[in-house]
């Protein structure tokens, strides 16, 4: 079971990683420039003529420039392996958004659409669905015919089924190539990868999951917060934890719901706040976390709701909370038969609000 808590400790403050910085000055130009001098003609005889000329010639620098700046915003002139790269985290969608720009896109993304296709596929063969059975190998041979056409997400999927396999390396190797094309999901799990490994390598998980957990992805920035709480791969920082744990939080991940209850609950890199750790840990609880609806069953209990009590009690014993259980009976015999049916009856219609887990 995956520890979600360490014990507080005494470390220094984690220095955050330094974003990228452009060196170099830019040269300035010339606001001043120096004047040229111009006489006019005699004779107006030839204005008409001078006019014409320098009309001709404006009309000459102006239709080089709307040239030149059609040129620098004509897309459809990128090359097909700087396109693929960029759309290669791109989703079903976004592909088919892509593809209506221009017939030069259209077929540079050919082979991104065809991953679509082989990504269907090795989801349905994975999880059995759309009328064909479970078959793992079938799966991964979709997965890897999408991420030969270049899908980062066929490569974190096949990735996975990899890693299910216990064929680690092969998993990683297909994790690396998905985050170095910038695809969050990759980056997240080159990093879990690194923590897990035969020989861990912390240092460079926190780097991934920092690059990952800064595009939003909430399971990273979770995993990050954990590295900032133990002091695993980084100096402990409890602020910078909290931080990532509240962003996780946001992001709907239960167990950074959790654990940002315990947060306002202890004082632990936020300012103390039972109000805020009971709404967190609601919050969790009713996203199906089987320790926040033990906890926060004791907490209606000690206010006095006896039957809201006992709902959030069966929950988790049900989810397998076995201290949950003997206070869930010691309040079951204090309440009416008609209060325990309809305490049974609101158990079994619960349904957990959805998360990112």
């Amino acid at each position: 079971m995956e520890r979600t808590w360490p014990p507080p400790s005494n470390g220094s403050h984690f220095t955050s990683l330094s974003l990228l910085k452009t060196h170099g000055d830019i040269d300035k130009p010339d606001l001043f420039p120096k004047r040229t001098s111009f006489k006019f003609p005699a004779k107006s005889t030839h204005s008409s003529t001078r006019h014409s000329i320098f009309c001709s010639r404006s009309s000459s620098s102006s239709s080089s420039s709307s040239s030149a700046l059609a040129n620098r915003n004509d897309f459809s002139m990128l090359p097909y392996d700087i396109l693929t790269k960029i759309a290669a985290t791109f989703g079903h969608p976004n592909l088919q958004a892509a593809s209506l720009v221009c017939r030069s896109w259209r077929d540079a993304l050919r082979p991104l659409r065809e991953a679509m296709l082989f990504l269907r596929w090795g989801k349905r063969f994975k999880h059995g669905r759309g009328g064909v059975r479970t078959n793992l190998q079938k799966a991964l041979d979709s997965f890897l015919k999408g991420a030969a056409r270049g899908s980062t997400l066929a490569m974190v999927d096949a990735g996975l089924v990899y890693w299910e396999m216990g064929k680690k390396a092969e998993g990683i190797a297909l994790y690396q190539r998905a985050a170095a094309l910038g695809d969050p999901a990759g980056q997240c799990n080159l990093g879990i990868s690194y923590l897990k490994a035969e020989s861990p390598n912390p240092k460079e998980a926190v780097r991934w999951l920092y690059q990952a957990s800064v595009a939003g992805h909430a399971r990273a920035q979770y995993q990050l917060a954990l590295c900032l709480h133990q002091g695993h791969g980084v100096e402990q920082n409890l602020p910078d934890a909290a931080k990532w744990y509240l962003k996780a939080a946001e992001g709907g991940y239960v167990r950074a719901m959790y654990n940002v209850s315990l947060c306002y609950s202890f004082g632990e890199g936020l300012v103390q706040s039972h109000r805020l750790a009971r709404k967190w840990m609601k919050r969790a609880a009713d996203h199906g976390h089987s320790k926040a609806q033990f906890e926060h069953g004791l907490s209606l209990f000690s206010e006095g709701e006896k039957m809201k009590a006992v709902v959030y009690l069966e929950l988790a014993t049900r989810a397998g909370e076995t201290a949950a259980a003997h206070v869930k009976n010691v309040i079951f015999q204090q309440l009416s038969a008609t209060s325990r049916d309809r305490v049974m009856l609101l158990a079994d219609n619960f349904r957990a609000l959805p998360s990112s887990r």
